[in-house]
Parts: structure tokens; sequence; C-alpha cells
């Protein structure tokens, strides 16, 4: 197959006293994730998109919470890693699409740097990388801010 699409999904518990970071970014927040790395939701979301187009499984998978070296892991770092490891199957990036689903707090401004550091980490153009933000309404796990979810959406093709 010349090209491959996958489909990433993450979610993180948001708590008090934990620090929020999102796109590769430090946002300043009351809340943060809670997770064994830094609990970048959005990479993981990116990164499990990456891997599962690419056939090599999930970020679990590479980078198990069980073990102790990626505790409190940057996920830049990580993403990095994956990045690597689609292009030793043979795969370049053509483009990412993700969304981040949060009540609080309003990224836009955040949005542009996220998407100059993820297409730094991976590599690619600037314009290869589409981040975007909703709220939930106020409805489920987001809009109680109990916690935040990220989807994304890659297409990759043999180099």
């Amino acid at each position: 197959m010349r090209f491959r699409v996958g489909l990433g999904y993450d979610v993180h518990r948001l708590a008090e006293g934990e620090e929020f970071w999102l796109g590769g970014l430090l946002i300043p927040h009351e809340k943060g994730t809670v997770g064994h790395s830094d609990a970048d939701v959005l990479l993981h979301a990116i990164s499990d998109a990456l891997l599962g187009a690419s056939g090599q499984r999930d970020i679990g998978y590479h980078f198990p919470d069980t073990n102790p070296i990626y505790k409190g892991a940057d996920s830049k770092l990580l993403l990095k890693e994956v990045g690597a490891i689609v292009a030793q199957a043979g795969y370049r990036i053509g483009n990412i699409d993700a969304t981040v689903a949060l009540q609080v707090p309003k990224i836009k401004p955040y949005i542009a740097p996220m998407q100059s550091i993820i297409a730094n980490v991976l590599e690619v153009e600037e314009g290869a990388i589409s981040v975007k933000a909703t709220t939930t309404e106020w409805l489920g796990f987001e809009g109680r801010e109990e916690g935040v979810s990220a989807q994304a959406v890659c297409l990759i093709y043999k180099t």
C-alpha cells in the first residue's frame, strides 16, 4: 500500500497540582493532566495515529507505563521516536489533523506554537500539521473539567 491512514485517540484526567502539557507546551491552568509521562494528550493521540497507520501497534506498546524510564517523560521525545519508527517502516508523513476537546482553558493562542513544535519534532512542514480545539458545551467529562481528550488522524505514504 502506498498511502495509509491512522487514527489516534487519548484521554487524560485533570487534577489540581499537576502541570498541563498540551502539544508540547506547558499551558498555565489551575489543573493539569495526570499520567505516567507528562500526559500530553495531543502528542499521544498523534503518536497513536502515526503508529497505527504504519502498522507499528500503539504508544503503550512502545512506551509502556510499567517501565519506570518513561515516568514523567517528555512526550515530544516520545513523538520524535515515533517519527523514527514510522520512517524505519518506510513511510513519510503527509499530514496530521488533530482535535482537542476541553472546556477550559481556551487554547486558541497556543495552537500556532503547538503546530510549529509538532512540525519541528516530526521534521515536516508546518502546513502539514493542523490542530483544532472544541468544547463539549459543558457535557461529559471534558465539560465537567474532569479530563481532556484528543483525536488525531494522519496520512502517511511509502517512500
